[in-house]
């Protein structure tokens, strides 16, 4: 049997069937005021469209959970807006493109392993590792002296992404980017 969440089960990252869509719960906050009975206020994204909504909720309210499949597979490259994966089980590649891989496009790196997310077979998103190591391609030299101020300056990476780094980063170093927030987390 398929399980079944009230909305006050709500959490980050839930996923549910609602209106013939799949949804996942990107924000939600239990509210109780003083008068009148409690809520769920939440942000929702439609997993296929990518749409998002702000909807609120009876906390006895049910929703069917959605089985997501995530299967593990390795980027192999990009030709022509298209993205290839192969799966690691049968060697099968599939192309995926900037819609479906969202965000997380940015961190892509070839020969990475990431989990491709899909719903009754239609692939939706992709989720790379919380942390990948990448390669600095491009930033402006720091000086000496600068070594541990809070400031930073803009760095591009070996797969076109852009972020802050601290001055003490140069061309050619290796660091690890946290993927949830895009931001940098250590020269390696």
């Amino acid at each position: 049997m398929a399980t079944v969440y009230s909305a006050g089960d709500f959490r980050n990252g839930t996923t549910f069937e609602m209106d013939g869509n799949v949804y996942r719960v990107v924000e939600f906050q239990h509210v109780k005021p003083g008068k009148g009975s409690a809520f769920v206020r939440t942000k929702i994204k439609n997993v296929i469209t990518g749409s998002v909504l702000e909807k609120t909720f009876n906390p006895s309210e049910k929703f069917s959970a959605a089985e997501i499949e995530k299967k593990e597979m390795q980027y192999l490259y990009e030709d022509s807006g298209l993205y290839y994966f192969m799966d690691n089980e049968t060697y099968e590649q599939i192309p995926l493109n900037k819609e479906q891989l969202g965000d997380s496009l940015k961190f892509l790196k070839e020969n990475m392993n990431v989990k491709v997310l899909s719903y009754k077979g239609k692939v939706f998103s992709i989720e790379p590792p919380i942390f990948v190591e990448l390669e600095v391609t491009y930033t402006e030299p720091g000086f000496s002296g600068n070594t541990a101020t809070t400031s930073g300056k803009p760095a591009t990476l070996e797969n076109g992404y852009e972020l802050t780094v601290p001055m003490f980063v140069n061309i050619g170093d290796i660091i690890r980017v946290d993927t949830r927030t895009g931001e940098y987390m250590e020269r390696i």
